[in-house]
Parts: C-alpha cells; structure tokens; sequence
C-alpha cells in the first residue's frame, strides 16, 4: 500500500482499469455476472484508492475503519450466496485480505503499512500472498492457449462468428481477476 510513487501510481491505474472493466461487465443479461462484476468493481476501485501514495492521499485511521467494515460486509455478501463456489471463495479471501489491510493502515504509526510494526500477524501476511500467488499462476495458466493455438469454441470461449459483447468475454474477465490478485501481491508485499 503506499509503495514507491510509480509502482503505486501503476497499481493505482491497473486496479482503476480492473475496477471499471467490472462495471462494464454489470451491464451483462445474466444476474449472476452482475452481482459478481459489482463485487469486484468496489474491490478494484478500493485497491486502487489503498494504493495512491501516501505523499498524495493520507486519510485518517477512520477512513481506513470504514475501509474495513466495507470489505467486511463486501466478503460476508460474497461468501453467503447458495451457490457458492470457488469464485465466492476467491471474493471472500480478497474481502478478506482488504479487511486485513485496512486493520493494517489503522495499527500502524502513521497509517503507513511498512513493515509488520505492529500492523498484523506476517504468518496471516505470507498465507494471503501464498494463496494470490497461487490464484495469479492458476489464471495465467488458464489464459496460455492449449497446445499453442487458439481454437475457436473451446474451454469457455463463444464459438466463431459469435457476437460477443465487452461485457461478456471470458478471457477479459479471467484478465481482470489475475490483474487485481497481482495487485493484492503487490500491496500484501508493501505491508
């Protein structure tokens, strides 16, 4: 979280992105999908706001309270659904380690999560960057073609000729989801 100014500046402009592809993607027909890009809209978009630099945005401990009773209730409504699976698993354990981040910002010195000072348990700090390393090597397996070329219709894709909204494209949304665990890496290895 407030990490060197242009590795923060990226993240901030990588999480913006993940976060506004997601509410493109809650204009999708299925309720399922909306309910799901909502989620991880609010988690891109409050990544993005954990990671401006401190130097520019320094909020106050109850700021980051209120961070963490947002993610709270964002990671109890994620890991309720009946259905759940591992997708809602996946949003919990992020709603999770942004309820872990914010409890951070506000046990540190100053708000600023630089060192395990105080600010959480590292063994906590190395089971979340185990789990979104994991997630982040899973992802980008799924996104390499099979056997190097790209056949048309094959695992999640619309067949050929498809008409496909922005919305709707499962490869995108695979993008979004490994964008945003690489940058709960990143500010899990800034605490």
């Amino acid at each position: 979280m407030h990490g060197p100014g242009s590795a923060s500046w990226l993240l901030v402009v990588l999480c913006a992105a993940s976060g506004a592809y997601c509410l493109l993607r809650m204009r999708s027909g299925a309720e399922e999908q909306r309910r799901t890009a909502g989620g991880e809209a609010l988690m891109g978009f409050g990544m993005a706001v954990m990671a401006v630099p401190a130097a520019v945005l320094d909020p106050p401990r109850a700021v980051w309270l209120g961070y963490a009773a947002v993610f709270a209730a964002a990671g109890l409504r994620m890991a309720w659904p009946t259905g759940s699976g591992p997708r809602h698993l996946h949003h919990a354990v992020g709603a999770l380690a942004m309820v872990y981040m914010s409890a951070a910002m506000v046990t540190t010195p100053g708000g600023h999560a630089a060192g395990h000072g105080g600010a959480g348990t590292p063994a906590v700090t190395g089971a979340l960057l185990l789990y979104f390393a994991g997630h982040v090597l899973l992802s980008g397996a799924r996104l390499a073609p099979a056997g190097g070329a790209v056949s048309a219709g094959g695992r999640g894709r619309p067949p050929l000729g498809a008409v496909v909204g922005w919305a709707d494209r499962p490869e995108l949304v695979l993008v979004c989801r490994l964008t945003m665990s690489m940058g709960m890496l990143a500010m899990l290895l800034a605490l």
